[in-house]
């Protein structure tokens, strides 16, 4: 029999589960992971369970089967969201340890959100924010580094929350400088962070060549009333005064976002705020989706934005976003660039993808000399 198949959709959360889940899930069986952050995404995820029942028996968990259960329970058994990772939701004893895998280890060291943005049902889906101890995601950042591990993908729902349920609140730079300070992890790289609360210890740890100079900042609009009717907790002027110490402490550093197109009440004014925001910010990385109103939210009763022009607005977003990437991108070709190989290509630390002339070990750090770009990408 088979081991189990894991299906991830979404967030770099739910990625750091798929080797547990595989662990847990029954031989033959296939788990998906869901997303709920956009109705495209729950879409999604009910198309790849019905696909997946025509050849054996599916298990769904994530935030979609969370916030929706009635749409898998005909073509799937519902793991709770909560208890994915213990054995008993499985029948089994314990709580399964993670499987490194060859090229980076994604670690989630938080899950869950204090916080209420109107948009956003993940706080209904994953409950309220939880952190790992501190010295046990040292040790764990400790072995995989031991392991051979190249690099660590620090992950978590709200990661910048990280420590506030923690004795002490321990801030997120504190786990950082710890991990720098106590591993040999040859990289560390971070997830998405919010940027009302980037804590001081972090940014002097950005000091540090270790940690990859690629940061992602959840911003989701460049328009200081959408972000208030979003209850963001930072203003557009906050956002571009990151950036830029940001930029201070590292210079060269690539910066991305998320944003969100066609919010309800956004205006043409307020979508070319966002649009601005990409060079006010000197955002290279931009991870650009239409408004989706989602059940329970605020922002599901406020006036909305017709989706077909919510749709235009994203293109455009996209396309001036890709646009920048394009001229950072090519500033590489003949520089020396370290990578760390998923094997026909690898990842460099400023979060741009590199073909390699022939395939390297995955999991292996390899530096070379990008000599032109192939299809947007670096290329040997």
């Amino acid at each position: 029999m088979t081991a189990a198949t894991v299906i991830v959709h979404g967030c770099r959360s739910n990625l750091a589960e798929r080797d547990a889940l595989a662990a847990l899930a029954p031989a033959g069986s296939t788990v998906i992971n869901s997303c709920a952050v956009t109705a495209e995404a729950v879409r999604d995820a009910r198309a790849a369970a019905r696909a997946a029942a025509r050849t054996g028996p599916v298990f769904i968990t994530g935030c979609a089967s969370a916030i929706e259960p009635a749409r898998f329970r005909d073509v799937a058994t519902i793991i709770p969201n909560a208890q994915k990772l213990e054995g008993a939701a499985w029948g089994r004893e314990g709580r399964a340890a993670p499987v490194t895998r060859q090229s980076r280890a994604f670690v989630a060291v938080q899950d869950g959100c204090d916080h209420d943005c109107t948009f956003c049902v993940t706080r209904l889906a994953r409950g309220p924010s939880r952190s790992t101890p501190l010295a046990e995601v040292v040790a764990y950042v400790a072995a995989l580094a031991a392991q051979g591990v190249a690099e660590v993908v620090l992950t978590g729902i709200d990661t910048t929350s990280y420590g506030q349920d923690l004795p002490g609140s321990p801030a997120l730079g504190r786990l950082v400088q710890a991990i720098l300070a106590q591993t040999a992890i040859p990289r560390l790289r971070l997830s998405s962070l919010d940027a009302a609360e980037a804590d001081p210890a972090l940014l002097e740890a950005l000091s540090d060549e270790r940690l990859m100079p690629h940061i992602h900042l959840s911003l989701q609009s460049g328009d200081d009333l959408v972000l208030k009717r979003m209850k963001r907790r930072h203003s557009r002027a906050d956002a571009v005064q990151l950036s830029e110490r940001l930029r201070a402490i590292r210079p060269g550093l690539a910066l991305g976002a998320d944003l969100i197109a066609g919010f309800p009440t956004e205006g043409p004014a307020a979508h070319a705020n966002s649009l601005s925001l990409l060079a006010d910010c000197g955002l290279v990385h931009a991870h650009v989706f239409p408004y989706s109103p989602r059940p329970g939210t605020a922002a599901a009763r406020m006036p909305q934005v017709p989706p077909a022009l919510a749709r235009a607005r994203a293109a455009e977003l996209r396309a001036a976003a890709a646009s920048r990437l394009a001229e950072f991108t090519a500033a590489f070709v003949g520089m020396p660039v370290d990578t760390v190989s998923e094997g026909g290509q690898g990842l460099s630390a400023h979060g741009l993808r590199l073909r390699y002339a022939a395939p390297r070990p995955r999991g292996a750090l390899v530096r070379l000399t990008p000599t032109h770009l192939n299809d947007g990408l670096l290329a040997e």
